[in-house]
Formats: structure tokens, sequence, C-alpha cells
């Protein structure tokens, strides 16, 4: 579910992070919201997103409240790459009279590689975090992942399964981290190729 809540982030993230870096007026909107959500526990919205979720569904709330732990340093991360460009280039691109789009693609967009790398890496870590927060919260045994299997080991005394499930827990989180960086290096590589 982890991973699951980390796609839903991005394809949040990325295009509001587009849209809000083109107008200055819905950053000054979309900002205190999103680090609202940001600072906002997730225990303390699980009920509710349980609620809105289904009781019978509470593999929707556990993917839900873990993209919403993932959402804000990937949207953080592409808001401040987009508005990272070199003003140098910028004032090229005036002079040159280049559009909104063309800027967009073609300066701040490349710009934005390296600090959505970082966010989405950052974010892999809290999607993990945010699954097992979640399905601790949300869970009703329903869904059996790892969290879960902690809970019950723990009610149990079984402190080996619980070890285990936590050695699953860290190697995914590992995982993910490892593979968002090999996948970094392999984009840096060739934007930096193409400058």
């Amino acid at each position: 579910m982890a991973l699951s809540a980390l796609t839903l982030a991005a394809l949040v993230a990325v295009p509001l992070a587009l849209v809000t870096a083109l107008s200055p007026l819905l950053e000054r909107a979309v900002a205190p919201l999103a680090v609202t959500l940001q600072v906002t526990p997730v225990v303390a919205i699980a009920p509710l997103v349980v609620i809105w979720s289904g009781l019978d569904h509470p593999e929707r709330a556990i993917t839900t409240l873990a993209a919403v732990a993932a959402f804000f340093p990937i949207f953080s991360g592409a808001l401040t790459g987009l508005k990272s460009a070199d003003p140098d280039l910028e004032r090229l691109f005036d002079l040159y009279g280049a559009g909104r789009v063309q800027r967009l693609v073609r300066l701040r967009l490349p710009a934005s590689v390296p600090f959505l790398a970082e966010g989405l890496k950052v974010a892999a870590g809290l999607s993990v975090i945010g699954a097992v927060v979640a399905e601790f919260v949300a869970g009703s045994g329903a869904a059996q992942g790892l969290a879960w299997r902690i809970l019950e080991a723990g009610n149990r005394l079984r402190t080996a399964e619980m070890f285990a499930a936590l050695f699953a827990l860290a190697a995914l989180g590992a995982v993910l981290y490892t593979v968002l960086q090999v996948v970094e290096r392999r984009v840096l590589a060739l934007w930096r190729g193409r400058n």
C-alpha cells in the first residue's frame, strides 16, 4: 500500500505544484493548505478517512492516509524546483519572448528535477510510515498488512514476529529509497547530458 500511496501522492502533488508555480495568487492560496495538511497528524484524521472511505474498505483509508503523509515533500520539492530556475536564464527567455508554456517546459521543469527527486525520496519513507500508522488506526483486521502483524504479535507477546515485521518494514523503506536514488541518478545524468 505504501507504493500505491506514493504514486497517488505524486499524481496529485506534481500537477498541483505545476499549476501553483504558474500563479502567485494560487500559490498564496494553496501553500497554507498544504502546510496544514502536513502538520496535521495522520492519527488525528484517520477516523474521518475510515468513515468516508467506508468501513468495508479499510485498504482505501490506509492508502489515502499514507498518500496524505507523502504528499507534502513531493509538492514542496516540485514547487521549490519550479521556482529555482536561474534568473539569468529567466531574463534570456524574456529577451527571446518565450511564452509561459515554453518557459515551463524548457526551463522550469528541468530545473525542478533534482528537487522533485529529493522530495520523492523523502516521501517514500513517509508513505511507509503513513501506511503503518494508518493501519494501526484504521485497521480492523480486514486489511492485514505488516502493521496488523505487529499489533497481533504484540497482543500475543510474540516478539520474534514483531521484529520480523519491523525488519520487513525497514527493508521496504530502504528498497523504495534505493530504487528512487538509482532513478534519480539516471534521470539527473540524462538531464545534465542535455544541458
